[in-house]
């Protein structure tokens, strides 16, 4: 059983991801917590978030807050909601389902991911109309084309598109955990079990995790040469999006946008909005952080389509720092997931629970009552033209 306790002392996300370390194997934990090779850019993403300063105005009534947001035709109840986070239940048995169900409760967007554990289908049915779809485009365009049927058939409306993987990262835990797609054990692994009893218990119950949405696709690859191919392709290229902005019927956005020319060109070919990402440090390590390139590329697009950013967002500030500095919403992937990782469904609950917790506090703190009216008046120096932005 969890211990409800133990959860309710979790003040921060930060305490969150040391409770679920001790109860992941860390082949497991590692799969979610690490970043590319020396993981600097992973880093960069938090810190980069902390140093933006804003300035609190006083003798405001801040006696009522309001968090809500309006995006694409829906309001969520905070302007956060889940990252994609592929086989996410390898880090802690179910955690996709109880993700998702827990997204539609407390009425925030869930991005189900093409490489997730569960399929499409059932997790659109547990996020209940809160559900977007992340797509990995794959170097065999059937393979793509029954993904975007598959989720258009599943009643997703929102599409993003994940451009920033021309090729798979390099994670070095993953290296040293010997860590293979699809899941295998080995003895390393098997050691991991040993030691974890609790999560090894719910991964028999719950199978063992796979990429639900390529099984049958990835039990015929003879290397991980073949899996990278049906997931990823190098040949993603602005024709292939607007052929797909041209498929989707819904609204698409692209995904790991980090300079204002490519914000621009997506606004040309067509897309709703963009998601200003480095796959959370996790696909270079060379890279700049969100929080530094977000102004240059707000500016850029104008309010011409809407911003989204993910990467680093570990506090309720860190939202309201990323709204002066031009995005509409953010997502938040690891966060959430060490909330389940600690505690399954009730931690991730906490998960939520803290960042909503810490935003009321925040825009409190800030004297502005309504999260929709915080803006780039609200920071302490310009950001427009920060050193280091790309221009």
């Amino acid at each position: 059983m969890v211990d409800l306790m133990r959860l309710d002392r979790a003040a921060s996300i930060d305490d969150l991801r040391a409770m679920a370390r001790r109860r992941i194997p860390r082949f497991a934990f590692d799969l979610v917590d690490g970043g590319a090779e020396s993981e600097r850019n992973m880093r960069r993403n938090c810190t980069a978030f902390e140093e933006v300063e804003l300035v609190p105005r006083y003798m405001v009534d801040v006696s009522s807050i309001d968090t809500r947001t309006e995006l694409f035709g829906q309001t969520y109840d905070a302007p956060f909601g889940m990252a994609p986070i592929g086989m996410l239940n390898a880090f802690w048995p179910g955690a996709d389902l109880s993700l998702a169900r827990l997204c539609k409760r407390q009425n925030l967007p869930y991005v189900a991911s093409s490489a997730a554990s569960t399929t499409l289908e059932a997790l659109a049915e547990a996020a209940d109309g809160n559900g977007w779809f992340q797509l990995y485009v794959s170097g065999d365009d059937t393979v793509t084309e029954g993904l975007v049927a598959r989720a258009e058939a599943a009643g997703y409306d929102v599409m993003i598109v994940t451009a920033d993987v021309p090729a798979a990262g390099k994670r070095d835990r993953d290296i040293r955990n010997r860590l293979a797609v699809p899941f295998r054990i080995t003895p390393e692994v098997a050691l991991g079990l040993m030691a974890h009893p609790r999560w090894s218990l719910e991964t028999l119950f719950h199978g063992k995790p796979n990429i639900a949405n390529y099984a049958d696709l990835l039990q015929s690859a003879t290397s991980y040469a073949d899996v990278q191919k049906t997931l990823i392709t190098p040949a993603f290229n602005w024709e292939a999006l607007k052929r797909l902005r041209d498929r989707w019927g819904g609204k698409l956005l692209v995904k790991g946008i980090l300079h204002p020319d490519d914000a621009a060109r997506c606004t040309e070919a067509g897309c709703d909005g963009i998601v200003v990402s480095n796959h959370g440090g996790r696909q270079v390590a060379f890279g700049p952080a969100t929080a530094d390139v977000l102004p240059a590329i707000a500016e850029a697009v104008a309010g011409r389509m809407k911003v989204i950013v993910d990467s680093g967002i570990r506090r309720g500030a860190d939202m309201m720092r990323a709204k002066a500095l031009g995005a509409d919403f953010t997502l938040t992937g690891r966060a959430l997931a060490f909330g389940v990782g600690a505690g399954g469904a009730p931690g991730a609950a906490r998960a939520v629970e803290i960042l909503e917790l810490e935003l009321v506090r925040a825009l409190g703190q800030l004297g502005v009552p309504r999260f929709a009216d915080v803006g780039p008046e609200h920071l302490a120096v310009s950001r427009s033209h920060v050193p280091g932005s790309v221009r």
